[in-house]
Parts: structure tokens; sequence; C-alpha cells
């Protein structure tokens, strides 16, 4: 499983004791976890057959049964959970997040810390998820609209020229690194296929120019966690090092986190004070994978930063008979075309020209001719509206629902399809009927 050279590194930082305990451990079933989106529900609803035990270090966060499969429930099709590795769930977690900041994820894909950004944000303020690698940022685009991230700006951008953009802009940053991979061996056998010395050594090259492009953005007084799931110290300590070094107006914060371990100074040649508050995560030591964390803050007191924001479009009748006659009520936030759809933008959403946009909010649908048809993503961002049809996980409606078929159901026009009071999609309701507008990219077959 592990590549050669790679274990002789392992005995020497571990120890031959040590590294026997790490190697009993990755032969052994990998913990698997999920985290409960409280965008969606305040009160989830039972899920017995998970058999959920929580994450010490994450609040609602809970590893579930090997074998029960919950990507496969509707509950998943409507949000109440991001399945998301354990050890994952911390970086998100260090970054003290509030309702209101801005707050940017600079290497966001899949979503699953943007989504717990997200929830931590309670829908308030400004969250920029971005991703480099385009087909990576759609993915990341379907998982916040997948968990009613209303106030998500998904961007496709080089972190350079993000930094062009917002100087001093954010309150907080995480920058989840590309790495290689070394703590994702038990997880993906891939990654030690092609893991290399030469390849820690690219990587830790290309984390320096990140976090260097982060620091540009980050507000004085403001919070900057680094993460990887590595277990190189080349792009751990010393990425951090190297760091302060450049960097002397940031320093590394000591945090209460004693499920972790502390970093090691002595694994690098030039350390730097601090260090050792730095976090490592080994899989022989806790329910979860490899990680390491570093808690940055910039010196200085908090300043807001000037940033043009986008105009917005006045509301279209369309749209206002919609909401009167389906019962809908919108979250503050300004109006935008973009594509062929109408969006809601967060209220300190800044201007979006020169920048690859993949999603600039909440997707409200589109004008058609004399009518307005809502989009999937304002149906999974919805509590309730004015017509509700709710079935139960395990009933026959949502199962012909999520395949496409037709329900019966006595609700008239646009209908909030849900399950378990959790929304799921949009319906038509007439003569007895409701007509499936569940997304035909997203309904399962058979």
């Amino acid at each position: 499983m592990f590549p050669t050279e790679c274990l002789h590194r392992l005995g020497r930082q571990l120890g031959q004791e040590g590294l026997d305990a790490f190697l009993t451990a990755a032969q052994q079933p990998r913990a698997v976890a999920l985290r409960i989106n409280t965008l969606k529900t305040d009160a989830p609803p039972p899920l017995p057959q998970l058999e959920l035990t929580p994450v010490p270090w994450a609040g609602h966060g809970y590893y579930y049964r090997p074998d029960a499969r919950p990507g496969l429930s509707p509950y998943h099709d409507a949000g109440l959970y991001y399945l998301q590795e354990a050890s994952a769930m911390a970086p998100a977690g260090l970054l003290d997040v509030r309702p209101g900041m801005r707050v940017l994820d600079l290497c966001a894909a899949p979503g699953g810390k943007s989504s717990q950004l997200a929830a931590l944000m309670d829908g308030q303020g400004l969250l920029v998820s971005n991703e480099i690698e385009s087909k990576r940022a759609v993915i990341l685009g379907r998982n916040l609209e997948r968990m009613g991230a209303a106030n998500a700006l998904v961007l496709n951008e080089h972190p350079r020229r993000l930094a062009q953009r917002f100087p001093g802009f954010f309150h907080r940053i995480l920058v989840d690194a590309p790495c290689s991979g070394e703590g994702m061996f038990r997880k993906e056998e891939a990654a030690a296929v092609h893991w290399s010395q030469e390849t820690v050594e690219m990587c830790a090259r290309r984390q320096k120019e990140i976090l260097s492009s982060a620091a540009e953005m980050l507000a004085p007084g403001g919070r900057l966690v680094y993460s990887t799931c590595t277990f190189a110290p080349e792009e751990n300590e010393g990425a951090i090092a190297d760091f302060i070094r450049s960097h002397p107006d940031f320093s590394i914060l000591p945090v209460d986190a004693p499920w972790f371990s502390p970093g090691r100074p002595d694994w690098v040649p030039q350390p730097v004070p601090g260090l050792e508050h730095t976090l490592r995560l080994w899989p022989h030591l806790l329910r979860g994978e490899g990680h390491f964390a570093a808690v940055l803050v910039r010196q200085g007191d908090e300043a807001e930063a000037y940033c043009p924001t986008e105009p917005a479009l006045p509301k279209p009748v369309e749209l206002t008979r919609f909401c009167q006659e389906a019962g809908v009520s919108l979250p503050e936030g300004s109006l935008l075309t973009f594509g062929r759809s109408l969006w809601l933008a967060p209220p300190q959403l800044p201007a979006l020209k020169g920048l690859k946009v993949v999603r600039p909010g909440l997707e409200l649908g589109q004008l058609l001719k004399n009518r307005f048809e809502p989009a999937h993503a304002l149906a999974l961002w919805l509590r309730q509206s004015g017509s509700m049809a709710d079935f139960s996980w395990d009933s026959p409606e949502i199962a012909a629902y999520l395949s496409g078929g037709t329900i019966q159901g006595p609700q008239t026009g646009w209908t909030l399809i849900q399950v378990d009071g959790l929304s799921l999609g949009w319906a038509k309701g007439s003569g007895g009927t409701l007509k499936n507008h569940f997304p035909k990219g997203l309904r399962r077959m058979g």
C-alpha cells in the first residue's frame, strides 16, 4: 500500500513501535462518516439504520455503519447530510467562522469543507468557493446547490488572479492545499501508485505559491487555516515555516484540540517559533485518515476592505407573481441574470466582470414568456412553500419521484416535494397528478 521510500521516511518519523501501530491501523477498514447539514433542518429525522456515533472534533459529524450506504437514500438527494471523511471535517472547524463574515475556500472542490463553512455561516455573509480545475468546479457548484448554500459564489480561478482582485478582503480563508495525498493511501490506492519524492517537492512548491496568494487576500486580524492530507514534513511543518519566514505579519495560533497530535518542528531543517502548535492527525491515533492543519493569524486590527459590488436588477413581475402564488419567501440579496437564469446574489457579492463564475449565488429559475419557472436549486434551499407534498423516505411516491415518474396528489400549481420534511424538488400539480420536475440528470435508473 505504501511506497518503499515513503515507508522509510515514516519509520524515521514514528520509530519502529509507532510505525508498527501505523501499519496495523492501515490494514483495518477505514471509518466512514457524514455531517448533518444544519442549513436544511434544526431537527433531522431519526436515522437508526445508520447507527450514528459522534465525531469528537466536528459538530454535527457522525461515524456511520460501514455497510449502511447512506448515499443511496433520498435524504442524500435532499441534502440532509454530506458524506465526508472524519479527519477532513477538522480544518473548517478550526477556522472560527461566524455568520456575516466574508469567507474564502481557496481550493474547494468537491465541496465538503465549503458546505461545512456554509452551515457555520447560517446563510449570512459571503462564501467564495474557488476551484482551479473547471470540471471539479462544476462538481463543487452542484454539491453546494444540493446542500442549500444560498450565499456561495463559486469561482473557477487561479489563486494569483484572485489575490489581485481581492486584496485584504476576507475575514477567514481556508487553504486545503493540493498535496501528495499520503494520508489518503488507504482510501485511494491510486494516490500511492502516483506518489514519489519528486511529487512531494513539487506539491511543496505549489503550496508555497497558493499560501502566498491567500495571505494577500486576508484582512488584518483575520484567520487562515492551512491543511493537507499528507504526512510529508516538506508539505506540512516545512510549508508553514517557509511561509512564516516570508510573511512576518503572520503567526501560528495555538488551539485547543486534544484529539490531535502536535506538529514536529524537529522534522524540518529551519523551524520557526510556534511550529509545535500545528496539528497532525494520525490514523493510528484517531478514527480518521491522515491530515495536517495549521491555524495562522494576521497581525493588525480588522478593517473593512472596499470592493465594488455587482449592480442589482429590479424584481421582475413574473418572479413576484410566482412567489405570491407558490407562497415562497426569498432570502436577502440582489437579483442578477447569469446564463439563462435569474439568480439571487448574496448582499456582499463583489463585481463579477472578468471572473470565471460557475455559480453567483442561489439560482431562482428562468423567465419565460409571461411566466417564471423555478430552478431545482430554489427547491433545495426552501424549507417550505404554499403548496407541499410530503412523503416518507421509503414510500413508493418518493421512489417514483426520484426516477422521474408522476405521483398522485391534490395540490395545484408549483408544489414542493418533500421527504420527511426535507425539500427534494418541484412538481406541478393539476387534476390530481403531480407532474415531475426533478432534473433528468439526477434521476435514478430502474
